[in-house]
């Protein structure tokens, strides 16, 4: 049933989804990212006193940043090219918060849909209504002093800046550990109409640059195969859990129909669609070609080939594994590997999916 299902989906969303003609220029002057781990730059450790331990930032920052990485983020790489700093993450109180440029409201294992997590209570909406309490109190700053633009995004670069999302992937990651394949895929309108509402919330807010990736090929994390793909029919020609692919892939349609739909409504502003899951399949498909001997086993994981992973030991944290106290501490070449901790990608192939994004032709309208 499931199968029948994916490729109805397939049938009846392909035929929107030849490239448009017209383009965008990617420059502004600030963004406002939404998301979870894949772009959190520390909102994790900010809003809920969490801590990331070494090796975690050994590779650019020399330290551990917030980020779950060994060093920048696609988010990172992307900042650079638009000439802007990296962006803070929102509620950070302590040291110099850097806002004239935006915020970071993404925070690792946030969800669409509220409530999806037991642990994370930042879903979507909640980062929405984030959003509304910052932009509130910056236009309160700036018409008490204008010298507030120093710390604060100008009241303009509300319209112009580039409003980013990355988010969806828990919601089906922490759908896997309790539903059927069939009931995941049947929850997908109701995960879309979540993010619809607050996309429409931040349009209403005068945003009119949207920036919104895909969801990455989910079966091919460490974490799932580890967990879903013992047996060698559960996976697929690369090794990856057939069927968190199969789910990554119907969302992803069904998000590009979003997007096509939310291009015709919103009429004064840009919408743009970034095919996130075609870069990772073909890095993880020819690995080797982009200079990488690793696809699918973590670099800073516990255990052995093929996967290096253990869900009791993350990376940099200490456990005792059968009677064992074990802490990992990472590979001792983290470009060779394209996942760096099970769930989260390197530095290193973060870097080359950021330069495939920046050719434009993953993204519907090109740029």
């Amino acid at each position: 049933m499931a199968t029948k299902t994916f490729i109805l989906e397939i049938l009846i969303l392909i035929s929107a989804f030849s490239p448009l003609s017209n383009s965008i220029d990617f420059d502004f002057p600030a963004v406002f990212n939404f998301g979870d781990s894949n772009s959190d730059t520390g909102r994790l450790v900010a809003g809920m006193g969490d801590r990331l331990d070494p090796p975690n930032g050994q590779t650019y920052f020399q330290k551990p940043s917030g980020r779950f990485c060994d060093g920048r983020l696609i988010m990172d790489f992307l900042m650079d090219a638009m000439g802007l700093p990296f962006l803070s993450p929102y509620l950070d109180s302590v040291g110099m918060p850097n806002f004239p440029e935006g915020c970071n409201f993404a925070v690792a294992g946030s969800t669409i849909l509220p409530g999806a997590s037991s642990v994370i209570p930042f879903s979507f909406r909640v980062q929405v209504a984030q959003f509304l309490r910052f932009k509130n109190r910056v236009l309160e700053l700036l018409a008490q002093d204008k010298e507030y633009e120093k710390c604060v995004p100008r009241e303009d670069y509300f319209q112009k800046g580039l409003y980013m999302f990355d988010i969806g992937q828990n919601d089906l990651a922490y759908a896997f550990n309790s539903k059927s394949l069939d009931q995941i895929l049947a929850s997908v309108p109701i995960i879309l109409a979540e993010f619809e509402f607050g996309l429409k919330e931040l349009y209403e807010q005068r945003a009119r640059n949207f920036w919104i990736h895909n969801m990455g090929p989910l079966g091919c994390l460490p974490q799932n195969i580890a967990r879903f793909g013992a047996h060698p029919s559960k996976l697929d020609e690369l090794g990856c859990v057939s069927s968190h692919n199969q789910a990554s892939m119907l969302f992803n349609l069904q998000l590009h129909a979003l997007c096509r739909k939310l291009q015709a409504q919103f009429s004064d502003a840009e919408v743009i669609y970034v095919d996130i899951f075609t870069i990772k399949s073909n890095l993880i498909a020819n690995y080797s070609h982009y200079g990488f001997k690793q696809p699918l086993m973590a670099c800073c994981g516990y255990g052995g080939a093929p996967l290096k992973y253990n869900h009791q030991v993350n990376c940099g944290k200490g456990r005792v594994v059968e009677g064992t106290s074990v802490t990992d501490k990472g590979c001792s070449d983290s470009t060779e590997h394209v996942n760096w901790d099970g769930i989260h990608y390197t530095e290193a192939s973060n870097q080359y999916v950021s330069s495939q994004i920046l050719t434009g032709k993953y993204s519907d309208p090109p740029f």
